[in-house]
């Protein structure tokens, strides 16, 4: 039997805290939350997250910071990223790619639109490298 995905949650906010926990445990997965830029440092350190659904803007440390310490740890390499912010410039969300996101959501986003992306990126590549069309 495999284990459910692990997602952690990482957002200052507790609405939206609790309508992501609530939606990603409603669709199967494991969830993990963090409420701000230090619990996230912590929590990747000490878990092997499969999604990480990462706001930008908090009190102390921001989610590029989160996002690029996680990028540094080989061992965390397959770990997905999905910044979910309010800052929906281009140069903010060039940022957050630059950064090492898989996925970047502009605030408000569509909870159907989340979840089709989380599966997205939970499915295995059909194509190993190398392999395809």
């Amino acid at each position: 039997m495999t284990t459910a995905p692990h997602i952690l949650i990482v957002d200052d906010e507790p609405n939206i805290v609790m309508s992501l926990e609530f939606l990603m445990r409603k669709n199967g997965y494991q969830v993990s939350i963090a409420r701000n830029g230090t619990e996230a440092l912590e929590a990747v350190d000490r878990t092997g997250f499969d999604v990480v659904l990462l706001d930008i803007m908090m009190p102390d440390v921001d989610g590029y910071h989160v996002c690029r310490h996680l990028r540094q740890r080989p061992d965390r390499a397959a770990t997905r990223v999905v910044f979910l912010s309010a800052k929906s410039k281009e140069a903010d969300i060039q940022k957050g790619y630059e950064a090492g996101a898989d996925l970047y959501l502009s605030k408000p986003f569509s909870t159907r639109q989340l979840m089709e992306k989380v599966k997205e990126l939970l499915e295995p590549n059909p194509f190993p490298a190398g392999e395809g069309l």
